[in-house]
């Protein structure tokens, strides 16, 4: 019979993980997040009670599961996985292994009822001043990014779908059912491109379009730490390029910009130029027609800056 784990080896576990330099461990000694627990509990009271009541887990270890969603760009369930299975996540948290773990509806109701209450800005600005106060300043340009959040699909008529898009409520919802439906997600198409296959087969990418109903994570980072600066939560058929002037961040201390296609617009282009910004957005491909051999180049050495 196996050995069952012991509390000393769960302890090699983490000093393993501390030895190795955990950037997780780092921010937790850098950042008292018990600091934001007066804003959370305001917010969480003040929100819609209807929707589904209080999350049942502490509301500080809450927004610390958020702040990893958006460090590491993660969808609810994506979080409910990486907080089961890493040990790092797990004590960033403040989970014990043998606690139970929030899972991906609770994130979704915990993040909504601050959305509601007009609170995620705030708390985000908040722990932008804590990093610089500790001397964690922005520095080295910003990356711009969003990642999309799957909810819960909703089973709809065309008439309720209707109805919800122009901002009401289907007559004859009792309270029970509001509480139940997500009236504020909606649909978008993620679009990627499968890898081309080996010699003989398929050469060429194909672009693919996969349906997906919920939120975006809108993040701005900084290069130099990669700490957040700048969040916001949208629903997900919101476009990319829309939030970009709220993400920028007034403080960091070097000019450049870095972010995907989506982001280069007229508008974006404007806005950087008048604030003295250096964009280095992913240039977009001219239909019809491939990318210049300068614009391949700079392409893929932004790419290196945005996934480094």
């Amino acid at each position: 019979m196996a050995a069952q784990p012991g509390f000393f080896d769960v302890e090699e576990r983490y000093a393993a993980l501390s030895a190795a330099g955990d950037p997780l461990e780092r921010l937790a000694a850098v950042v008292d997040f018990e600091i934001f627990r007066p804003v959370l509990d305001a917010a969480l009271a003040r929100s819609d009670r209807s929707r589904g009541g209080r999350p049942p887990y502490d509301a500080v270890l809450m927004f610390r599961v958020l702040v990893l969603q958006a460090l590491y760009s993660l969808s609810d369930e994506q979080a409910e996985f990486q907080l089961r299975d890493r040990l790092s996540f797990m004590r960033f948290a403040g989970l014990a292994l043998h606690q139970a773990v929030p899972d991906a509806k609770t994130i979704w109701l915990y993040r909504e009822q601050l959305k509601q209450a007009g609170a995620i800005e705030g708390l985000f600005r908040h722990f932008d001043e804590v990093l610089a106060n500790k001397g964690y300043l922005a520095m080295g340009g910003q990356i711009i990014d969003a990642t999309l959040i799957a909810a819960p699909r909703q089973k709809l008529t065309i008439e309720e779908k209707a109805l919800i898009r122009e901002g009401g409520t289907p007559e004859g919802w009792s309270r029970a059912k509001r509480s139940q439906k997500d009236r504020d997600a909606r649909w978008t198409l993620k679009r990627g491109r499968t890898k081309p296959k080996p010699e003989g087969h398929q050469r060429q990418a194909i672009q693919i379009a996969v349906p997906v109903f919920g939120y975006k994570s809108h993040i701005g980072i900084d290069r130099r730490h990669g700490l957040i600066r700048r969040w916001t939560v949208t629903d997900a058929a919101q476009h990319d390029s829309r939030s970009f002037a709220g993400l920028l961040d007034p403080g960091n201390t070097a000019s450049r910009v870095w972010a995907d296609t989506a982001y280069r617009t007229k508008r974006n282009l404007e806005v950087l130029e008048r604030r003295g910004l250096s964009e280095r957005l992913q240039f977009r491909r001219p239909p019809r027609r491939g990318l210049s051999e300068q614009q391949a180049k700079a392409n893929a050495a932004r790419a290196r800056i945005r996934s480094g």
